[in-house]
């Protein structure tokens, strides 16, 4: 049996799987290099709405799965963050006020009659991931977050430019996550350090639940590209998703 990777050498594994980002999804490139036209930009807002309030049912379900006082005092704020709090609003909101920054209603967003059967069975499997398994195992799924603050701050910094059309008052959404992501990924990699550091086993199942969120990112991608109808794919292999594979 080999022996377990050091932490570090394990966080390092766990970061490495960065390589497999929806960031490098071609609909994210096209993205970034202002290629998307407004209704496509539209379609990506509309979709991503459901993962949007999906996260407070994983959360939720991470919660009740959890019987450490100390781990829900601490994970408890993630649906604070984007449920909102008294009169502060939170990230469904502001993905909200996304919408009406690329040109959509309230209710365009909210009715969910756009979003693609697609992103629906991947966000669900997601769901159903956390409402399965140890709370441990579902942290450990949350750790696509330690790539997250990247991309946030590539729409802040690209969109301006690349979308003057977009109000700027819309990219709430991703200042708000830059610090709450940095946060949470502190937490939610120690955790999975914690839990999953004891066997060389437990380790690469670790890195198997962060492979299956990068791939429930990877379809939601997969699926938003392909229901934009005036997004042509010639080439199908070029939507697959790297995978980074490790000898023992």
């Amino acid at each position: 049996m080999s022996k377990p990777w050091t932490r570090k050498e394990f966080e390092d594994r766990l970061r490495e799987k960065g390589k497999g980002y929806h960031i490098y999804h071609p609909f994210h490139v096209m993205m970034y290099e202002g290629k998307l036209s407004k209704e496509q930009l539209q379609s990506w807002v509309l979709n991503r709405f459901y993962y949007q309030i999906s996260i407070p049912l994983k959360d939720a379900a991470i919660l009740s799965n959890c019987p450490d006082q100390a781990i829900r005092k601490e994970w408890i704020v993630r649906i604070l963050d984007h449920d909102g709090e008294g009169e502060v609003e939170g990230g469904i909101e502001a993905w909200i006020n996304l919408g009406k920054a690329v040109g959509l209603s309230r209710e365009d967003v909210i009715s969910l009659e756009h979003v693609s059967p697609g992103v629906r069975f991947a966000v669900d499997a997601y769901i159903n991931f956390a409402k399965q398994r140890s709370w441990q195992e579902s942290v450990c799924s949350s750790l696509t977050e330690l790539f997250a603050p990247h991309i946030h701050q590539q729409r802040i910094s690209s969109w301006p430019e690349m979308y003057p059309w977009i109000d700027e008052s819309g990219l709430t959404y991703f200042k708000k996550r830059l610090t709450e992501a940095r946060r949470d990924v502190a937490h939610g990699l120690g955790v999975t350090l914690d839990y999953f550091s004891e066997t060389r086993e437990t380790q690469k199942q670790a890195l198997e639940i962060l492979q299956f969120k990068l791939n429930v990112l990877w379809v939601i991608a997969d699926s938003i590209m392909l229901a934009s109808s005036n997004i042509k794919v010639e080439d199908r292999d070029y939507l697959r998703q790297p995978v980074i594979n490790y000898d023992d």
